[in-house]
């Protein structure tokens, strides 16, 4: 399994972080909003999970490790497959 943020405005992702935060901090390092940052994992046999602590935000109503909103998930799982697959 690889760790994995996805910056949804942006397009862009950074990967292979030891924690999903490490990646967080260096997407805002590089000038990406935390609202638009949701975490993900993929898998050897390409398989997605989206999954992460980055992921709670009750204030987003996403009050769950995993994403909700089936509109982000699917952005995500875009941007993921554009880039990397």
């Amino acid at each position: 399994m690889t760790k994995l943020v996805v910056d949804i405005k942006q397009e862009i992702i950074a990967i292979g972080c030891e924690l999903h935060i490490d990646c967080v901090d260096e997407l805002i390092q590089d000038g990406s909003k935390y609202s638009s940052l949701w975490g993900a994992n993929i898998y050897p046999d390409k398989k997605i999970d989206f999954v992460s602590l980055i992921n709670i935000r009750p204030k987003e109503n996403n009050r769950s490790m995993e994403i909700q909103d089936e509109k982000i998930k699917e952005k995500v799982k875009n941007i993921i497959e554009k880039l990397l697959f």
